[in-house]
């Protein structure tokens, strides 16, 4: 009964690591403040930067890192958060939601991230993300312990490398070369959401 619980809790948990439909980034999603939110945290091509942006100030900021799901809040009894998502295409912010349809997937529901006006389905490359003591302070919220001892830090610490008997899986071995090319860390410390959050 415990072990069946706790899949479900891992199950419903929107948190980590998720690779977008077409595999050009990663967004990284965690709840900071009592709210879910996005960053990209990896891009196929790097050096990206926000030039649809309306905010003549925000044109030359990096893709990487930029907020992409905002202020995401837990829907009363659905496994679904509501929120804004940012559209770097156009520079536009549009309602969405985000429900995890599984341990491995997320569905995104709304226009994303300009190619995208209806929904789709990412993807998990890292398991969820553990409290940090930034995001373990939302309202209320007790402080979430981490799901499973393989869960990366949010801190871009490198994962303990497999014993050599024990042969990583193509998502472990994903999930270590992105912790090792961490430049994000704790999305909760970025000033973007930071700033938003309190």
């Amino acid at each position: 009964m415990l072990l069946a619980s706790g899949a479900a809790a891992f199950a419903i948990d929107p948190t980590g690591d998720w690779r977008v439909a077409d595999g050009v980034a990663n967004i990284r999603v965690a709840q900071c403040n009592g709210s879910m939110w996005g960053v990209v945290a990896w891009e196929k091509e790097a050096g990206g930067r926000d030039t649809n942006n309306p905010d003549p100030a925000k044109k030359t900021r990096p893709t990487l890192g930029m907020p992409i799901l905002i202020d995401m809040k837990k829907k009363a009894g659905a496994d679904q958060w509501e929120g804004q998502v940012y559209n770097a295409k156009d520079g536009q912010l549009y309602s969405s939601t985000i429900a995890p349809t599984g341990s491995d997937q997320l569905e995104i529901k709304g226009c994303v991230l300009g190619f995208l006006c209806g929904g789709e389905t990412w993807t998990r490359v890292a398991p969820p993300i553990p409290s940090s003591p930034t995001n373990s302070m939302a309202k209320g919220a007790a402080p979430r312990m981490a799901a499973s001892p393989s869960a990366p830090k949010t801190t871009g610490a490198a994962s303990p490398a497999p014993s050599p008997k024990t042969q990583p899986s193509a998502n472990q071995k994903m999930a270590a070369q992105a912790a090792a090319a961490d430049t994000v860390g704790d999305i909760c410390l970025l000033p973007d959401i930071a700033r938003f959050a309190h």
